[in-house]
């Protein structure tokens, strides 16, 4: 175990995304995963919690904060399905400068707010450097669990992550206990995040609205990608893209 952590009160908000366009934004060696013929781009909102190296303890000050990603969907030649991250906002500088130089991970350092009033949570976050952006999130919580639907499955049973670093793509696992989900609804949100991201920005409501509790999660050491024949489907992915 490489490290571990707790994602606590989470909040799914996913959007059709244009397939050829995420495909340019993928590490190589990964091309979109497709659900249906589609792919998404996810804002996911969380309290990152007791953050730890290995079985240590939790790192004092700096291992909890909120956090804001714009996160894609992957997979490689190996067929392992993960996530792709274009941005990481979180309100702790050491985090943000240590995933950077460690994993290549585009964290970025934000002002980060999350707040209960009653059974309504908000999170907000605004980025401190260019480039600007902003998010939001405002959802009502019930105690009624819901039965995630075969999309919302495909979005957030994901073990791994796909990234880039030294020039070169690697899969890093994760484990954690299943999700539980409560039924949630949105009541006002602000995505243009995604737009700083390098994507299209929504314009219509979500598709996917979930609610999780938390999870307890651990990663394991990373996993470099070869460099295989399947390489050429990302290339025909991005010169499909191109006019």
């Amino acid at each position: 175990m490489l490290f571990q952590q707790r994602w606590q009160d989470v909040v799914f908000l996913h959007w059709p995304a244009d397939p050829f366009e995420v495909a340019g934004l993928l590490p190589p060696g990964t091309v979109p995963d497709l659900h249906h013929g589609r792919t998404y781009v996810g804002l996911v909102f969380f309290r990152m919690r007791r953050l730890a190296l290995g079985s240590l303890p939790p790192l004092p000050g700096v291992g909890t904060f909120d956090e804001v990603n714009v996160r894609l969907y992957s997979r490689d030649a190996l067929g392992r399905r993960g996530v792709v991250f274009r941005s990481l906002d979180c309100d702790r500088l050491a985090p943000v400068l240590l995933a950077r130089a460690a994993f290549g991970l585009p964290y970025r350092w934000s002002r980060t707010l999350s707040r209960w009033y009653g059974p309504r949570l908000l999170y907000c976050s605004r980025r401190r450097a260019r480039p600007r952006s902003t998010s939001r999130v405002w959802v009502d919580v019930t105690s009624e669990t819901v039965k995630p639907q075969p999309l919302d499955e495909f979005l957030t049973y994901r073990w791994g992550l796909h990234a880039r670093t030294c020039q070169r793509s690697y899969y890093l696992p994760n484990d954690h206990t299943p999700w539980t989900f409560l039924h949630c609804d949105l009541l006002d949100w602000d995505a243009s995040a995604v737009a700083a991201a390098g994507l299209t920005p929504p314009t219509a409501e979500p598709v996917s609205v979930l609610y999780a509790p938390g999870v307890q999660v651990q990663f394991g050491l990373p996993i470099f990608l070869p460099l295989t024949p399947d390489q050429a489907e990302h290339t025909l992915w991005r010169k499909a893209r191109s006019p």
